[in-house]
């Protein structure tokens, strides 16, 4: 039996990872700082972080692969964690797989290495170019993968997925299930026409899987097959709720210039990430994914976020019982709470 490594296998998507591999006849060691919420007789657990050395070595040793999606998101805001955690735990796993000898390494990377792109769709030539520092620490993180490819010979695949949705999916999401759940008004900026693309947690760890099977380094794009504008998104959930919330159109440049200073003296959970990213359209061209790895995403961005607001509604009255990751945790709204009822001056 193979056995594969999933550091951050705790968090909201390294779950779901571990849920699969488990299915497919894998035995899988988590390294993560808190307990995987499942159990199974494959299941092996080692606590510690990716930051130490030790524990790296400990959690390596004897596995095929190493699937890393161990990272300080967005949501902490955390510049000093971004890049300890971000770029120094990865230089740690690539150092250490290759000391090891694992079969293959892969490296769950992010959409913010592109920051705010010139043209879509984004295939894997398009050259990043990261907005802030979060996006920044990712991609020096696909760089030490590159560079371990070509000093240590280590077999790199570098999965980068659209905004993640799914069963459980909370973190940024959780306002807006509360808010169309409660009626309130939603914002979009400059009309909600940017067309923007997600991917189901589900359908993001086949590929990675499928990624772990292919012979020889490579970087993949991972986004839905079927996706439309912001606004169309917000509306089919809105009409599947049936509770009366309206989409409401907001100026931009205002509008991010007031939601960075707020975030900036600690009044909104929202990090400069998320404003570069919502009025902005961004999309993947995932050719090179579905020709390689032979990728078919099951769910479109309407049925993900269907699926995944029902699951909200579903399980709400357990979401303060849920201390994980920052995408398995309801965020606190602090002054963004404010932002339905302000709305309601604009006509519409």
């Amino acid at each position: 039996m193979s056995t594969a490594l999933v550091t951050g296998g705790s968090g909201y998507f390294g779950q779901l990872l571990c849920k699969q591999l488990l299915e497919q006849g894998t035995h899988v060691r988590v390294l993560d700082l808190n307990f995987p919420g499942v159990s199974h007789p494959n299941l092996e657990f080692i606590k510690g972080s990716i930051l130490d050395r030790n524990a790296v070595k400990q959690a390596v040793s004897g596995a095929n692969k190493v699937f890393h999606n161990a990272a300080q998101n967005p949501l902490a805001k955390n510049v000093d964690l971004f890049w300890s955690v971000n770029k120094d735990g990865t230089q740690i796993i690539a150092d250490e797989s290759a000391a090891a000898g694992v079969d293959k390494l892969i490296y769950t990377s992010s959409t913010a290495v592109f920051g705010v792109t010139k043209s879509n769709p984004v295939t894997e030539d398009t050259e990043p170019n990261p907005g802030e520092d979060y996006g920044r620490a990712k991609l020096a993180g696909e760089i030490i993968c590159k560079q371990a490819m070509k000093r240590h010979g280590l077999d790199v695949a570098i999965v980068r997925p659209r905004t993640i949705l799914g069963h459980g999916r909370l973190g940024t999401v959780h306002i807006l299930f509360d808010w169309i759940e409660r009626g309130l008004d939603i914002p979009v900026f400059a009309g909600g026409n940017n067309r923007f693309q997600f991917i189901h947690a589900d359908d993001l760890a086949w590929a990675c899987i499928a990624a772990s099977n292919a012979t020889g380094s490579a970087t993949y794009n991972i986004g839905a097959a079927e996706f439309g504008t912001m606004r169309e998104l917000l509306q089919a959930v809105i009409d599947h709720a049936g509770t009366g919330s309206r989409i409401k159109s907001i100026p931009m440049g205002p509008t991010a210039i007031a939601a960075n200073l707020a975030s900036a003296l600690g009044l909104s959970p929202l990090g400069p990430y998320h404003l570069l990213a919502y009025g902005r359209p961004m999309y993947f061209d995932i050719s090179k994914a579905e020709r390689e790895l032979g990728f078919r995403p099951s769910y479109s961005n309407t049925r993900m976020i269907i699926d995944s607001y029902d699951w909200y509604r579903a399980n709400k009255g357990s979401l303060s019982k849920i201390v994980a990751s920052h995408h398995k945790s309801p965020v606190k709204q602090q002054i963004l709470a404010l932002i339905p009822y302000l709305l309601r001056a604009i006509p519409g």
